[in-house]
């Protein structure tokens, strides 16, 4: 699977905008099997981590749904 790494900028409920190393932002929304949860979103963008995602496409939706995220 893909990776990404970046800043969690935004984070609300089970979705966030990770800004990418170019300064480019994508949407995210954490997968159903994630290793993740909710409340892990809101850590990470009020401290503006920095994090590697693990992602794959979605679809119907706008963005990338998110399999795993760690810091980094």
């Amino acid at each position: 699977m893909p990776t990404m790494r970046g800043v969690v900028t935004i984070a609300q409920e089970s979705r966030f905008q990770l800004t990418d190393e170019k300064g480019v932002s994508h949407l995210f929304l954490l997968s159903p099997h994630a290793l993740a949860e909710d409340d892990d979103l809101e850590p990470l963008q009020r401290e503006q981590a920095r994090v590697r995602v693990t992602y794959e496409p979605a679809r119907n939706i706008l963005g990338y749904r998110a399999r795993r995220i760690e810091r980094i």
